[in-house]
């Protein structure tokens, strides 16, 4: 099984931060939270830090667990095991080195997103208000 993580980055405007994939990338141009594989020897924290900074020259501040799916895509043999995060990221510039486009959206508004069948939970818990990343933050 191969772990994955990803962010779920949220604005004091409560918007929060989505990526669109690459026309050529598997699962073109659906929608998904910044992230990536975590290496060999990576805690995922560190994993999460790492694929923030080459995704979108972003540095993390500090991340919480909010989340965890095993998840198996019908192109590849593998499962994946993704960890979500609720992270804060130092203010900045965001560069989308690796996806097509990103935008920032409403809770509400996620589900007008095609997103990776993976994040699938995540987005409804998070349209819904049954996952607010900022106050886990603060709370943390």
């Amino acid at each position: 099984m191969r772990t994955v993580v990803a962010a779920v980055i949220e604005r004091s405007d409560r918007r929060l931060l989505i990526g669109q994939r690459r026309r050529n990338d598997t699962s073109p141009l659906k929608w998904e939270f910044p992230g990536g594989k975590v290496e060999s020897g990576e805690t995922p924290g560190q994993a999460l830090s790492r694929e923030l900074k080459e995704e979108l020259g972003a540095a993390i501040q500090k991340c919480v667990p909010i989340g965890r799916v095993v998840h198996q895509y019908a192109e590849t043999p593998e499962e994946l095991e993704i960890l979500f995060f609720a992270a804060a990221i130092a203010e900045g510039e965001l560069i989308p080195r690796r996806f097509e486009k990103i935008a920032w959206a409403l809770p509400k508004e996620l589900g007008d997103y095609d997103f990776l069948a993976a994040n699938a939970g995540l987005v409804a818990n998070l349209a819904t208000g049954k996952i607010k990343p900022g106050e886990i933050l603060e709370e943390a």
